[in-house]
């Protein structure tokens, strides 16, 4: 008689549970969601916001922390106020994120704002752009838009757990008309280089530190870490590099192209990649200060909240 169970530890089994629960909840996101009607689905992510904010579930007192230090003047009662928006703001991306591959193109393209879009024009029309942008807002909605506006968008998806998981997000972003490479693959730079070199645009989110092998800039006045990707290919193909940030507007979704950024010429390779980086973080900053409720960061982004990356046994 086999026994199954035992081919597994109980915490193996517990994460065996849990990546099948998360599964299951983005099918019945993907399916249903898009099912309601569109008042209905917005009420409920907006009661799911609610709940989690109260119960300071979900990556709510993380957000607190990261809220606190982009405005350190504020209350306790401030910066709890704008977590809520912000939970709101983020569970709004998730119901607009469900609900995407249903929408029109015409409606993709005519609620998406690109302030100063000629920059991104001017760029693509001489040979390709990179575009760095902050969590904020609907990304797959800005996606969606770059590939309908310039034929198509190349970026970079994080590699999650489970497998089937991770394939529903490469279709979905696929469907959108993304061109999705997962993070982790040893030749994902090589490849956006490619395109880049091809003219194409990339498109990355730019403001955490997946792998923590990033470089550590000045953010808000602490050093925080962010991943030199960027600032690589910039290097590799000197494209223009534009730092860009987002937010909602009643029933739009609004971005801003931030100024260019130069590229030394001289020095070494490593304080380039940092200066480079640093630059992305000060466009990043005024956009995220202002628009504080649609930056979507529930993860630890200061060097101040990560644990160390290699740490020494005594």
């Amino acid at each position: 008689m086999s026994e199954p169970a035992r081919l597994l530890s109980p915490s193996a089994l517990r994460s065996a549970a849990t990546d099948s629960l998360s599964t299951w909840l983005y099918e019945v996101g993907w399916k249903v969601t898009r099912t309601m009607p569109e008042s209905v689905a917005n009420a409920v992510f907006r009661q799911m916001a609610d709940a989690l904010w109260r119960r300071n579930a979900g990556g709510v007192t993380q957000l607190e922390k990261n809220l606190g230090r982009v405005h350190p003047e504020a209350s306790r009662d401030e910066i709890r106020e704008l977590s809520r928006a912000g939970m709101r703001s983020y569970m709004r991306y998730w119901c607009e994120a469900f609900r995407l591959p249903s929408w029109s193109r015409a409606r993709i393209q005519d609620t998406f704002i690109l302030e100063r879009q000629y920059l991104l024009d001017d760029a693509m029309s001489r040979g390709g752009a990179l575009m760095i942008s902050a969590h904020m807002a609907n990304w797959d909605h800005a996606g969606a838009w770059g590939a309908l506006t310039y034929g198509s968008v190349s970026s970079v998806a994080e590699r999650l757990k489970p497998e089937k998981l991770f394939d529903k997000f490469l279709a979905y972003r696929r469907e959108l008309g993304m061109d999705i490479l997962p993070t982790g693959d040893a030749d994902v730079l090589r490849q956006l280089t490619r395109r880049l070199r091809d003219g194409k645009l990339v498109a990355l989110l730019g403001d955490r530190d997946i792998g923590r092998s990033g470089v550590h800039v000045d953010f808000f006045g602490e050093s925080a870490s962010f991943p030199a990707g960027p600032a690589l290919l910039a290097m590799m193909t000197d494209v223009p590099l534009y730092p860009l940030t987002m937010w909602f507007d009643g029933e739009v979704t609004r971005g801003y192209i931030h100024d260019r950024i130069e590229l030394p010429t001289t020095g070494e390779r490593e304080d380039n990649i940092r200066a480079i980086t640093q630059e992305l973080a000060r466009g990043w900053e005024s956009g995220i200060r202002e628009h504080s409720a649609d930056w979507h960061m529930l993860q630890r982004v200061w060097v101040a909240d990560l644990k160390p990356r290699n740490p020494v046994s005594a």
